[in-house]
């Protein structure tokens, strides 16, 4: 009977599931978007090296309490340092410095970053070249102007043509190409977007003889990163002068700490997301007790006829309460075949692949269905109190 009384009324049907349909697409479509791009960020940044540590300045302190600065708290003495004494748990250490330039080629250009290093900074980013060579430790002695590229900038200046053997100018200066970065993909920093050239000759041009923006370390294992952390304070400390106890004016990082971070973050936007689309599925069940309470009151009449003929009370709750279940769990379910949908077309359009647990739509689709119990429970309970003699006297 309920099952032909929600056909009977197909449209008002339609219509009330609506808000349920709405919100579950909702959470599943906003938990997916969370989950995937919580994956590809975490993809990237592997791609950009693993077993990394970073070695940051950090505001030195002044006697008196008040920030310092961070200039000259990082030097070549110190990636020295750190590549002599601990080669047995590293595998390549390389100083940088960064800049933002505008970089030109005839009539185009294009704004981006500057990075100054060592040749071995394509091993220990895990950064090959597809086209052309990496400059060498010869280019870094004698200065030479030369830049390896990544792939953004490529189409930016060249769009489609060879980038190798052309000549550059950034900050007036020219710089030849040498080499075209392999493609990474966005992550927290965009790889592509940059320019790198060796570290002597970006001091000498753009950064002057201040200190270092960070030092990259590979750790040579994951089993000795945590030691190798460790052992970086330890020999920084020292050439810094720093005293047990006292803050230190650099910081060291490892990727694990950043993959925890961003896990927090993301999932936490995650959360937020989908507590705001949970709230279009409660207006949902509110807007189903409003379409029950409309149905009691229509078929009052209807309802004192099946009592004098001998239904009871738990009858007729039995029946209102199923159709409510029914607008809830059935909304429910196109809700999670459209937010499923939904979910695997932006992910196709992002470019990475669609996250979507088991539970997440377990939980989508039994929140729905509680939904239409909870919402339907005061009218189903209101039709079954119904006195069947004032039932049979309406209108």
């Amino acid at each position: 009977m309920a099952l032909r009384s929600l056909w009977a009324h197909k449209l008002r049907s339609v219509l009330t599931m609506l808000g349920v349909i709405i919100g579950v697409a909702a959470v599943i479509l906003m938990v997916s978007m969370g989950r995937g791009a919580q994956s590809q960020v975490r993809e990237n940044m592997t791609r950009l090296g693993s077993d990394l540590l970073w070695v940051r300045p950090e505001r030195a302190r002044s006697q008196r309490g008040v920030a310092a600065g961070e200039v000259g708290t990082l030097s070549l003495r110190d990636a020295r340092a750190i590549e002599q004494e601990l080669a047995a748990l590293h595998d390549g250490v390389a100083p940088e410095v960064t800049t933002s330039e505008q970089v030109k080629y005839f009539s185009r250009n294009t704004r981006t970053t500057i990075r100054g290093t060592v040749p071995i900074y394509a091993h220990v980013r895990n950064s090959p070249v597809v086209e052309g060579r990496w400059f060498d430790d010869d280019d870094v002695r004698r200065h030479r102007r030369v830049a390896v590229i990544g792939r953004i900038v490529a189409d930016e200046l060249f769009q489609g043509a060879a980038a190798v053997g052309q000549t550059i100018k950034i900050r007036g200066v020219n710089f030849e190409v040498v080499g075209v970065l392999e493609e990474k993909g966005e992550s927290w920093l965009n790889p592509d977007d940059q320019v790198i050239v060796p570290l002597s000759t970006a001091r000498r041009v753009f950064t002057g003889r201040s200190g270092l923006r960070m030092i990259t370390v590979k750790a040579r294992s994951r089993e000795v990163q945590d030691q190798l952390q460790k052992e970086i304070e330890r020999v920084l400390r020292r050439e810094h002068g720093i005293d047990p106890g006292e803050d230190p004016d650099f910081r060291v990082r490892n990727q694990s700490e950043y993959l925890a971070a961003l896990d927090t973050n993301m999932r936490v936007l995650t959360m937020l997301l989908a507590g705001v689309a949970l709230v279009s599925l409660i207006v949902g069940g509110i807007g189903i007790m409003n379409i029950m309470l409309v149905t009691v009151t229509e078929r009052t009449r209807e309802i004192g006829i099946r009592k004098a003929l001998g239904a009871t009370r738990l009858d007729i709750l039995r029946q209102f309460l199923i159709e409510s279940i029914v607008i809830a769990g059935l909304g429910g379910a196109i809700g999670v075949a459209l937010g499923g949908l939904g979910s695997w077309q932006v992910a196709r359009m992002a470019g990475w692949q669609p996250v979507l647990p088991p539970t997440v739509v377990a939980v989508a689709v039994g929140f729905s269905a509680l939904t239409g119990i909870v919402f339907g429970v005061f009218p189903a309970l209101k039709a079954a109190r119904l006195d069947p003699i004032e039932a049979l006297r309406y209108e």
